[in-house]
C-alpha cells in the first residue's frame, strides 16, 4: 500500500520507551529448567506473527480498532510485530495511539518505532507519528528504532537516505533472550531501496548475538533478487505458505516471518482475516539454549 505521509522528525527513543514503559504487565522472567552441565535445555516454545494492521482499517476501510485488536488476540502470539501503525496521526484512526491502546487492549508490552514523526495538526495537541510496533507478552531488555535506507513520499525529487523505523527489541524468554525486528520495506516496483534496505538490515542484525527473528512486509515475495542476501543469513519460516495480501483473495506472499538458524520451527500459518487488508502470518518457534 502506497503511503501517503510526510518527511519524519525524529524523536528521541528514551521518549518512545517512557510513554511505553508504562504499559508493562509484572511478569517475572523464570529460567527454563536447566540440565547437567554442558547439556542441551528444553526448548523453549515461542509464538510470533506479524501484521500489517493498515492503520486499523479492514479490507472494507473502515477504520475499527476493535476489530484489530480481536483479530491480533484471536492469534494467540507471545509476540506481534506491528506495520502501518498511527500514533495520533489524523482522522482516518481518529488521531488513536494505536500502539498505546492495542496493548492496553491485549495486556501485552509494546515498542513503537516511528517512521515519521512529524508537527502536530494544531498547535498544543499531540505529535503525529507513524510507524512499526512490536507488541510482547515477554519481558523487553532493550529496545531500539535503527535507520534504514528510505525513499521519502512526501519531497519533490527525492533520494535514499537513512530514516528511522527498523524496530529491535531483546527479550527476555522464559530466561531465553532473543532479538526480535519489524519492518517495513519500500513499495515501489524498483527493487533498488528495497535492496539497500536488507543490505542495512543485515548490518543491524550482524551486530547482535544470539537467535534472532525478522518479521515484517516486505511488500516483494521471497524469490525476489533484492530479498536474496537475506535468505543466506535467515530462513523463511513458511517457504510453502499462502497468500497475505490482498486479503480477501491473496495473490502474493509478502508478509513474513524469518528466523536465524538457531530456531527450530514447528509450524506456521496465515490468517483469514478481513480487519485490514493484508492477512497475518504466525509461526510456533522454538528457542535452544545451553543448560547451565
Amino acid at each position: 500500500m502506497k503511503p501517503t505521509f510526510r518527511r519524519p522528525v525524529r524523536r528521541g527513543l528514551a521518549a518512545v520507551l517512557a510513554a511505553t514503559a508504562a504499559l508493562a504487565m509484572a511478569a517475572p522472567a523464570t529460567a527454563a529448567d536447566a540440565g547437567t552441565a554442558g547439556s542441551r535445555a528444553p526448548a523453549v516454545p515461542l509464538r510470533v506473527a506479524t501484521y500489517n494492521i493498515h492503520a486499523g482499517a479492514g479490507e472494507d476501510e473502515v477504520f475499527d480498532l476493535d476489530r484489530t485488536a480481536r483479530a491480533i488476540r484471536d492469534l494467540h502470539a507471545d509476540v506481534v510485530g506491528l506495520q502501518e501503525v498511527d500514533v495520533h496521526w489524523g482522522a482516518r484512526s481518529d488521531f488513536a495511539d494505536e500502539a498505546r491502546a492495542l496493548a492496553e487492549k491485549l495486556g501485552m508490552r509494546v515498542f513503537f518505532a516511528p517512521i515519521y514523526d512529524m508537527d502536530p495538526a494544531t498547535p498544543g495537541a499531540d505529535r503525529r507519528r507513524f510507524g512499526v510496533a512490536v507488541l510482547s507478552r515477554h519481558p523487553v531488555l532493550e529496545a531500539e528504532n535503527h535507520e534504514i535506507t528510505r525513499l521519502s513520499t512526501q519531497t519533490p525529487d527525492p533520494v535514499p537516505a537513512p530514516a528511522p523505523g527498523f524496530a529491535e527489541v531483546t527479550l527476555n524468554v522464559r530466561g531465553s533472550h532473543v532479538h526480535v525486528y519489524d519492518t517495513h520495506l519500500d513499495y515501489r516496483a524498483n527493487p533498488s531501496v528495497r535492496r539497500a534496505q536488507v543490505a542495512d538490515m543485515l548490518d543491524v542484525l550482524a551486530a547482535d548475538r544470539g537467535p534472532k527473528i525478522l518479521v515484517g512486509d516486505f511488500n516483494t515475495e521471497a524469490n525476489a533478487p533484492e530479498l536474496a542476501p537475506l535468505w543466506r543469513r535467515l530462513r523463511d519460516a513458511a517457504p510453502d505458505g499462502g497468500g497475505t495480501y490482498p486479503a480477501v483473495r491473496p495473490e502474493k506472499r509478502i508478509d513474513f516471518v524469518t528466523v536465524s538458524p538457531d530456531i527450530t520451527v514447528a509450524g506456521t500459518r496465515e490468517i483469514a482475516t478481513e480487519a485490514s487488508d493484508h492477512r497475518p502470518v504466525v509461526a510456533d518457534l522454538e528457542l535452544h539454549r545451553r543448560g547451565r
